[in-house]
């Protein structure tokens, strides 16, 4: 057992007890990312030194500092070269399951206490709970791929952590409750009028074509809306469209709440920035649980693209019902 996951369940409280499955009503499932088979590599590029190209790619890439040279440090700053490239660097599990962990081989854990099971609900009113809504737990942890492999040895812009369980939200009140979470995005009120939804239409084309529109940071494209900032989804129209839609969200809140920031661009060459609101073109999505996308355009699609081809069936009952996601970021940095 890894020993982060070691130090978070004695920390907790918690046991990983075998009889748990026979408990709960459903099943944990999932498996370990082969870094080999699992991971779309070809989701690296393209590959840039200033604003030409030196790998190119398929995928669509941000905008890069035109000018190849930086200089980085204090009080005699350092001249390097700018860089730009995509870092596999975070892991999200989704799940209607409490406290199950899919990107840990479907691992599930006994907290000794009750939370709630999620729900997809269908076109049909169940229990009280409105058509076609959903609602999920997300596990976010640290997984700096590129750095553990040690692909490219020495190089100071890959992040060097090790491997961690940084959210769970499970524990967070923010998540379960949409009343609470206006104390993270009270901006939320803004935009709930039927024009600034409409034009998420414009964002979910641009999206799955290319890039998604920063500009229209309330809009996760064709998933539906950022707010809330949590795992209750408004609008669910199959479990790919609102698992990835409940990722997202989980993207936004890291940014929000300063435990994830801005790396693409200029003012991320010589480290870190705050990005409270959520650029969403720093991140791509690859969904490698239950069944790992690793080739193709769409294997690791930007914030908002549309789920319709890419993921069609790739969730399924029983065994394939926990989803898992790598995060893959933009880097800018200035290589000295």
């Amino acid at each position: 057992m890894p020993r982060p996951l070691a130090l978070f369940l004695a920390l907790l409280g918690l046991a990983i007890t075998g009889p748990v499955a026979a408990q709960v009503p459903s099943r944990c499932t999932g498996s370990f990312i082969n870094p080999v088979t699992d991971v779309c590599w070809g989701c690296l590029f393209p590959l840039s030194v200033g604003s030409m190209k030196i790998w190119g790619s398929s995928r669509a890439d941000t905008d890069n500092p035109d000018f190849p040279l930086c200089a980085c440090g204090s009080p005699i700053p350092r001249i390097g070269v700018t860089m730009g490239f995509w870092e596999p660097v975070r892991l999200i599990d989704v799940t209607t399951k409490p406290f199950c962990f899919p990107n840990l081989g479907g691992t599930r854990l006994n907290p000794g206490f009750a939370v709630g099971n999620g729900y997809v609900s269908q076109g049909s009113q169940i229990g009280g709970r409105g058509q076609n809504t959903a609602k999920y737990h997300v596990h976010y942890y640290v997984y700096p791929l590129l750095y553990w492999l040690e692909i490219l040895t020495d190089f100071l812009c890959f992040e060097k952590s090790s491997f961690d369980i940084a959210y769970v939200t499970e524990l967070d009140p923010t998540w379960q409750d949409d009343a609470l979470t206006t104390i993270l995005n009270p901006e939320a009120a803004l935009f709930s009028s039927a024009i600034a939804q409409a034009a998420c239409a414009a964002d979910c084309v641009a999206a799955t074509t290319r890039l998604p529109l920063d500009q229209l940071f309330w809009c996760a494209g064709c998933n539906g809306s950022m707010y809330p900032m949590n795992g209750n989804i408004g609008a669910n129209v199959g479990m790919e469209q609102s698992g990835r839609l409940a990722a997202e969200h989980m993207l936004y809140k890291m940014h929000r709440e300063a435990l994830a920031w801005g790396t693409m661009g200029s003012k991320g060459l010589c480290g870190k920035y705050p990005m409270p609101v959520l650029k969403k073109q720093q991140y791509r999505l690859q969904m490698v649980n239950p069944a790992p996308m690793v080739s193709g355009r769409e294997a690791c699609s930007p914030v908002g693209a549309s789920t319709i081809l890419p993921h069609s069936g790739r969730v399924y009952p029983v065994v394939g019902e926990d989803m898992g996601f790598l995060v893959w970021r933009k880097r800018n940095c200035c290589v000295m």
